[in-house]
């Protein structure tokens, strides 16, 4: 099979509902061809599956695209069978599904998912009396990313972690969540509970001293955002928990018993959803909202795009709305025909998959955008925004790379609807960092997919400096963001191969830049250690850590490091692909590590977040606990 035919077939996956191109992670890389064919022809088998009848009973006549606010068929598709059945058995879909039988229930979610229910797992166990307590949540809220302004610093201090001590860590505990095979959510440190989310939809409140279960809640969908914690003051008359799932849902619980306080959907669109972490900052809770339509495109009968990116700004302690600000000022209308005769819609796009950054002296919240999934391309697609953090008001934008518009039909043998600017797909995935510099003071920085990062000035949205440091590419360059520490920028670079050329050599692994100049100080580059493994890559995606005087980092082969921040030497390392015991006596393995569950550490425990099956990476289910000897 040619490249552009196993490329088409991947890309087939997505329509139906396989997890492979998501509008924040597209579908590319070095896939092996025979693997992808076994994958697509079970995957065009789907249809002949006994559930569909029933789900088209039931569910159809609103997930196949009629009512809109109805999550569409392909997003349900997202979930495992065992998170679907939960859902109509238990869950919010159980009134809908009450005519089902339970095997009918069963045929349906085995439908959805395109697999059949695995094997039983168990759950993580719940404490036993005396093990669990009611935590202090005030004495300690971790942020997503460490503090408001995203700079993920963690002092020895607080982490408890000397320099010295790395190398005395060893396994504390070790969680297996059942129905996943990818571990997204970061963990939230607080209190002595640890808040985190699961492929399966269900979030967890552990115990941060043995992993036991203190609550659990299931959501409709896979939340691999981090949980947001606010003590009392901040949020109503009790501690709450907020978070976002697949499905675009957000949601409000109580801390101390995981009991739903508000639920609501953060935007209309059938393909919206949540992919980062919300920030929160004086009871005001700036929601970033995403979408996964751009994978539908490759059917060219799909009347591609209509979806635009925003921030919701919502009242934390009950949900409500207190203003949205849409990326594209314009609703998406006709612009022409595909060559299959389709509707084209747009502008499209400029989607927002990363954690705003909290300006407080300023009233500013930042954040980045992706690419424009039609055309016309706009000025507001791979760009950074300023928002007015009362109003919403777009105080300025700066557009990195313009003519971005970019779909996965693009890549393939029906590229009927791939925008005529057929961009390079150069999203700005990890959130912006608000950093200060002796030279110019405050900046805002950001790494984009390029390669690139940028030194903006936060009063005007005026460019300081750019420097690039990665390759680039559809996944990476800079995929899921940085961490600063003083006046030095911590860059991952993933430089995953996506079947592109590219003028720039590739450089995975991680880097050090001096916030004043951008210029680089060190480069660690990885060495290739995956001996033949498959969907296994040397570079970073994951987002980094400061913990004291290390950065700590996993990669896309299964190893997390610890790098001197000074000259970036590995200090320790650690393979999270072996065999680990869990809290239920089971095996666990880690895999790739990705996306934005970077690692954390608090009171002399480090928590590690392993397996990202997704996107062709290594899958693996393993939340590690690590605590000196």
């Amino acid at each position: 099979m040619n490249q552009r035919n196993w490329i088409f077939y991947v890309t087939l996956l997505v329509v139906f509902g396989m997890l492979w191109g998501c509008a924040d992670e597209q579908v590319e890389g070095d896939i092996d061809p025979d693997s992808m064919q076994a994958r697509a022809d079970e995957m065009l088998s789907k249809e002949n599956r006994p559930g569909k009848v029933y789900f088209e009973q039931a569910c159809g006549a609103c997930h196949n695209g009629a009512v809109k606010k109805a999550p569409h068929r392909d997003m349900l598709g997202l979930m495992t069978p065992e998170a679907i059945f939960g859902t109509l058995n238990t869950g919010v879909m159980q009134q809908e599904a009450q005519n089902l039988s339970q095997s009918e229930k069963i045929a349906v979610a085995e439908y959805l998912a395109g697999a059949d229910f695995g094997a039983a797992q168990l759950d993580v166990p719940m404490c036993l009396e005396g093990e669990g307590f009611q935590p202090d949540l005030a004495a300690q809220v971790a942020h997503w990313g460490m503090q408001p302004t995203n700079q993920r610093q963690i002092s020895a201090r607080s982490a408890g972690i000397e320099p010295a001590d790395w190398g005395r860590l060893k396994p504390k505990w070790a969680v297996k969540f059942p129905g996943a095979n990818r571990v997204r959510s970061q963990p939230t440190m607080a209190g002595g509970l640890i808040f985190v989310g699961s492929h399966s939809g269900r979030v967890y409140a552990l115990d941060a001293g043995s992993g036991c279960q203190v609550w659990s809640f299931a959501a409709s969908g896979e939340v691999r955002t981090g949980i947001v914690v606010a003590s009392a003051d901040t949020a109503a008359d009790v501690s709450h928990v907020f978070f976002g799932d697949v499905l675009g849902n957000v949601y409000g619980l109580q801390a101390h018993s995981g009991e739903l306080v508000w639920r609501i959907r953060a935007d209309d669109h059938p393909n919206a959803t949540i992919t980062a972490t919300p920030a929160l900052h004086q009871g005001t809770l700036f929601i970033p909202v995403s979408a996964l339509e751009v994978s539908l495109a490759i059917d060219p009968t799909y009347a591609c795009c209509t979806f635009r990116g925003s921030i919701l700004a919502v009242e934390a302690g009950s949900g409500k709305t207190l203003w949205r600000t849409y990326t594209i000022d314009q609703v998406a209308t006709h612009q022409s025909l595909n060559a299959s005769g389709t509707p084209m819609m747009g502008p499209s796009g400029a989607v927002v998959w990363n954690t705003p950054s909290v300006d407080a002296k300023r009233g500013q919240i930042y954040f980045g955008t992706g690419e424009n999934m039609s055309s016309p391309a706009t000025l507001t697609s791979d760009a950074l925004f300023a928002l007015d953090m009362q109003t919403g008001k777009v105080n300025w934008t700066f557009q990195a790379t313009a003519n971005d518009a970019w779909n996965v039909a693009c890549d393939t043998q029906t590229p009927d609807s791939c925008p005529v600017e057929n961009g390079p797909d150069y999203d700005f995935g990890g959130p912006t960092i608000l950093v200060r510099s002796s030279q110019h003071g405050d900046l805002v920085v950001a790494g984009q997919k390029s390669g690139f990062v940028h030194a903006i000035a936060p009063e005007t949205g005026a460019l300081v400096w750019q420097t690039q440091v990665g390759r680039g590419g559809i996944q990476g360059g800079i995929h899921f963001g940085m961490a600063a520490a003083g006046e030095r920028l911590f860059v991952p670079i993933s430089d995953m191969a996506d079947g592109r050329s590219y003028p720039f050599p590739d450089r995975p692994g991680m880097h050090a830049l001096d916030l004043n100049t951008g210029t680089l100080l060190w480069s660690t580059l990885h060495e290739d250690q995956c001996l033949g493994r498959a969907f296994c890559h040397p570079g970073i995606s994951q987002v980094p850590t400061v913990v004291g005087d290390v950065v700590v980092a996993g990669a896309m082969d299964g190893w997390v490091r610890a790098y001197d921040k000074v000259n970036g030497d590995v200090v320790w390392s650690l393979d999270t692909t072996k065999a680990y015991t869990t809290n239920t006596a089971e095996e666990a393995r880690g895999g790739s590590l990705g996306g934005a569950a970077g690692p954390v550490a608090g009171a002399g425990t480090v928590l590690i977040s392993s397996g990202y099956g997704i996107y062709n990476h290594m899958p693996g289910n393993l939340l590690l606990a690590l605590a000196l000897d």
